[in-house]
């Protein structure tokens, strides 16, 4: 499987964390090279800069020398899904926002989303809306700073803190929690061992759907319908 990880977002930093979560996802035999966006914003926050990226993550994929068997689109966004989709239609395409909310409802039960800012939790919990599992979310929890100045850090440098809102949430009742955010990006597997339900990481989960559709044959999902 040659799959193509495009981080919507155009930080070297956040890119470099996508890509060892996909390298720790991938299976013998599979090649997969993770890109930033052609251009955009360092950090897609705003609905604006989502445009932008969109056009940044067009741009990478055609500017790609080999056609892949896949592509993950890595950001919360799903940034660039539709216009990637419409490209190149018979590609498997899934965003990590789509893959972590699909990997929660299979685990089924309330979720809680755990995030790195303040600015970036209505967004998510509008996509999580969006692909049908606001019934479900239990909330938000982001840490009360602004955004750091290089948020390809902040795994690190507030791990603690990450984690310990990780597990607030399982107290309020989350059966699964969704590491929300490229810069959370391989952050599950060191918080797994210290929280008792699932940690979902979005990149690592799409690969492996991709990975489940490319053996079966089953065409590339779509955005499930918001619930009434």
């Amino acid at each position: 499987m040659r799959l193509l990880v495009v981080n919507p977002n155009t930080s070297q930093g956040i890119t470099d964390r996508i890509a060892l979560a996909a390298q720790a996802a991938a299976q013998p035999g599979e090649h997969v090279i993770t890109l930033p966006a052609a251009f955009g914003p360092d950090l897609i926050v705003t609905a604006q800069d989502g445009v932008e990226a969109a056009r940044g993550v067009v741009a990478t994929i055609r500017r790609h020398p080999e056609r892949p068997d896949g592509i993950v689109l890595a950001s919360f966004g799903d940034t660039g899904a539709e216009e990637v989709r419409a490209l190149w239609p018979d590609i498997p395409v899934i965003g990590i926002a789509e893959a972590a909310f699909e990997t929660a409802r299979h685990i089924g039960g309330s979720f809680a989303i755990v995030t790195f800012a303040p600015e970036v939790a209505p967004p998510l919990r509008d996509k999580a809306i969006e692909h049908g599992v606001g019934h479900v979310l239990l909330r938000v929890a982001a840490l009360p700073e602004p955004l750091p100045g290089d948020p390809a850090s902040v795994a690190d440098d507030r791990f603690l803190r990450l984690l310990d809102l990780c597990n607030d949430c399982v107290t309020e009742g989350a059966r699964s929690i969704v590491m929300g955010g490229g810069p959370l990006a391989g952050l599950a597997s060191r918080i797994a061992p210290r929280c008792p339900v699932p940690i979902i990481d979005g990149t690592q989960e799409a690969i492996r759907q991709i990975r489940s559709r490319i053996r079966t044959g089953h065409p590339a999902s779509r955005v499930k319908a918001p619930e009434a």
